[in-house]
């Protein structure tokens, strides 16, 4: 197997036991993108000397004990924060902008030794679900190049399925780790919201968005969620708890565990490809000893209204910094500062991200705020009910991460609904602030992946990666790999 097909962890142990060097690691991941990202487009920016320069230094630094992901090279999603390097959330707005910190999630990852290789593509500001609406130009599906990854993580989940990186850090505001991993392939989580924090993460819609891991399985994620899960007296959004051990405590007996499958997530809409993949995990999964049982979650029928009348109204309140006063683009040609704020906007901003602030401006706006912004808020409070009672009767929840695997770039563009309902799957998690996994299940006829989701009830997540790992123990669609990352 290539050096760049192993795990995270596989690699840490190999580091650790003196097989391999963090250099040549590190190395062997900066030629493979040199040979493949020109097509891919999964990087923005690309930190090569950087790179080599700290993975000397971890090498010296290398003794018993370290983290298990110590010396392994990742990529960072370019909406993280990053001291000294660009960070520019896909757009034009912050092309040139380079943060003066670190995001806490890139402190912690650096603290155990991670070896950052570069930036991630991404839609811009991580409004989309195809890496189509970058104005650094669209990302690749390594699986099949005229296909998209998913987004808005796409960069990320391309780059790890290519075997660029051994993992990356993504975002999830409705999906964008969850949709990109089941698009190509891989093992991704977002974790219980408060969970991780939010500082130096660019902002979306606040109340949503959470950092998680893009891996190759689910105990390069447990690995990963030690690492940077945890109280923050940055981001008063986290929550204290008892962080760690999530790796240790993979065993992958499932006895006693009760699966619940939605009727709602089974029906009109979902490719019979996608529906019997999904299924077949539920059979796995009794094989291994749980119970899987079927409920109906009717509230599921209004996720995807309330979910962008409501991230598109933070969207708009959170993307109102950037005016060409304080930092990013400012356009040339003005007048006087209201000319200055609307030419700066109007050329900042991409086609994307200027239709959902307006429909965040327009929700808010006076005349209709109560008809759609506070039914909205009604519904998201709706669903995390109806999610709770759900978690009565099961321990996790069973569910398609898409409607269909992968669809041809230029796609979902022309047809936006399509996009939009593209999430329909994952966003309950979001508005639930749930913790939610998505593992390989298979491959459709064409030979695209096919993604499984699991849902779990808050601070589950040590229960969803031991059915994912339970679930891998059994089949091995985690270790396929794109033909093209083969040679």
């Amino acid at each position: 197997m290539k050096l760049t097909h192993l795990t995270a962890l596989e690699l840490g142990r190999a580091i650790a036991a003196g097989d391999v060097t963090i250099p040549q690691a590190t190395q062997a991941a900066l030629e493979e993108m040199a040979r493949r990202d020109k097509s891919l487009h999964s990087c923005i920016t690309i930190l090569a000397e950087q790179a080599m320069e700290r993975a000397e230094t971890l090498q010296q630094g290398l003794k018993p004990g370290r983290s298990p992901l110590y010396g392994v090279p990742l990529l960072l999603k370019d909406n993280l924060c990053t001291q000294g390097v660009r960070t520019t959330c896909g757009s034009k707005m912050l092309e040139h902008y380079v943060p003066p910190y670190h995001a806490t999630v890139v402190e912690r990852v650096e603290s155990a030794g991670g070896v950052c290789l570069g930036k991630g593509n991404l839609d811009e500001f991580a409004m989309g679900s195809t890496t189509e609406t970058s104005y650094f130009g669209s990302t690749r599906n390594p699986w099949d190049e005229s296909r998209v990854p998913g987004g808005s993580s796409g960069g990320c989940a391309a780059a790890v399925a290519a075997g660029l990186v051994w993992y990356a850090l993504g975002s999830d505001t409705g999906g964008s780790i969850r949709q990109p991993a089941g698009y190509c392939g891989l093992t991704g989580i977002k974790p219980t919201y408060g969970t991780v924090s939010r500082y130096g993460l660019v902002a979306y819609a606040s109340s949503f968005d959470q950092v998680g891991p893009l891996c190759r399985d689910a105990a390069d994620c447990a690995a990963v969620l030690d690492v940077i899960q945890g109280r923050d007296c940055r981001d008063s959004t986290t929550v204290d708890g008892g962080y760690g051990g999530l790796l240790a405590s993979l065993a992958g007996d499932l006895r006693g565990l009760r699966v619940g499958v939605p009727v709602e997530c089974f029906g009109e809409g979902l490719h019979p490809q996608v529906a019997n993949r999904v299924k077949e995990v539920a059979r796995v999964l009794e094989h291994r000893g749980a119970t899987v049982v079927e409920l109906s979650i009717g509230e599921l029928n209004w996720v995807i209204p309330a979910y962008y009348v409501l991230a598109s109204a933070e969207a708009s309140s959170n993307l109102a910094r950037y005016d060409g006063v304080k930092y990013g683009f400012r356009a040339k040609e003005y007048h006087n500062l209201t000319q200055m704020y609307e030419n700066t906007r109007s050329q900042g901003f991409g086609k994307e991200t200027k239709a959902r602030i307006l429909l965040g401006t327009f929700v808010l706006s006076a005349g209709y705020y109560e008809a759609y912004y506070q039914k909205a808020l009604a519904v998201k409070h709706r669903v995390a009910k109806a999610m709770e009672r759900a978690f009565e009767t099961c321990d996790v929840l069973l569910t398609p991460v898409t409607p269909t695997t992968a669809p041809k770039l230029g796609e979902s563009l022309a047809n936006p609904m399509e996009m939009y309902l593209s999430d329909l799957y994952t966003v309950p998690a979001n508005l639930a602030g749930l913790p939610a996994l998505s593992m390989p299940c298979g491959v459709d006829g064409q030979g695209l992946p096919v993604g499984a989701q699991l849902v779990g009830p808050r601070f589950g997540e040590g229960v969803l990666l031991n059915a994912a790992y339970a679930y891998q123990q059994e089949t091995d669609y985690h270790t396929y790999v794109p033909r093209g990352g083969e040679g």
